[in-house]
């Protein structure tokens, strides 16, 4: 587990703006890689495709996962995203790997540690930190997916919390100073999320900075379960979070109101 740099991260925040890094998905594009390079030798004879599946590189093709955190770090970011999006049991379960998303957390994190090491020690005048990502899931807790049944769920909030905290668990195991719940649509996964992060606080007897970043869908100003920036902000700020902002979607002159 990564020593507690909290104090360290808002001591900088006082003196200036700290960058977070860029996107994973379009970077990784670039490489236009293969089935064959998601399965690499250990999910060579796995039953289900795994092409698209970015977090399970962390594990078959770590060497471009690295690349990218360098590159983002050499371009002068401050913070690094981890790449496990999508390390959930609920995400995970398109692909039929749900028994490694504790694996998928600890790799992501351990890696971004090392590499964001690397760079603070050839630079120790710009100490450079690593965020836990824990994405939406594939799932929301408040809209049915079947418009023929409004009251039907595909998920609960008790589900959610359990797949968080194994994702959780890993991501503080492996290194992470950060912990970041991004690209939220529905208020009630971020929630789970939070609560589940909560619970590991108590659990580990530490509180780790938390980021929450959502996203708007249209250019009414409206996450996807239907409230306003206002509103999202009202419903989870007593988490005390140390940034809380928007990512995805629209683009900055529509974000910037």
């Amino acid at each position: 587990m990564q020593p507690d740099r909290t104090a360290e991260l808002k001591a900088l925040l006082e003196q200036r703006i700290l960058i977070l890094d860029g996107a994973m998905g379009t970077m990784i594009q670039r490489h236009g890689l293969k089935e064959s390079d998601y399965r690499g030798t250990r999910f060579a004879e796995h039953e289900h495709d795994l092409k698209g599946n970015n977090d399970l590189l962390l594990l078959t093709r770590p060497e471009i996962i690295r690349g990218i955190h360098a590159e983002y770090l050499a371009a002068g970011a401050d913070i690094v995203e981890t790449n496990t999006f999508n390390a959930t049991a609920v995400s995970q379960a398109d692909y039929k790997l749900e028994s490694i998303v504790y694996e998928l957390n600890f790799a992501g994190a351990k890696l971004a540690r090392e590499v964001c090491d690397e760079f603070t020690t050839d630079d120790p005048a710009k100490p450079r930190f690593v965020a836990g990502v824990l994405g939406p899931t594939s799932r929301t807790a408040s809209i049915s997916p079947d418009v023929n049944d409004p009251g039907y769920r595909n998920t609960s909030f008790d589900q959610l919390v359990d797949t968080y905290s194994e994702a959780i668990r890993g991501l503080c195991d492996g290194g992470a100073d950060i912990l970041l719940v991004e690209t939220i649509f529905d208020t009630l996964n971020a929630k789970a999320a939070l609560f589940s992060i909560e619970q590991h606080f108590e659990k580990a007897g530490r509180r780790w900075p938390v980021m929450i970043s959502g996203t708007i869908t249209d250019a009414s100003g409206r996450t996807l379960s239907g409230q306003t920036a206002e509103a999202f902000w009202n419903s989870l700020r007593h988490i005390r979070p140390l940034s809380f902002g928007l990512n995805c979607a629209l683009g900055a002159a529509e974000l910037r109101q």
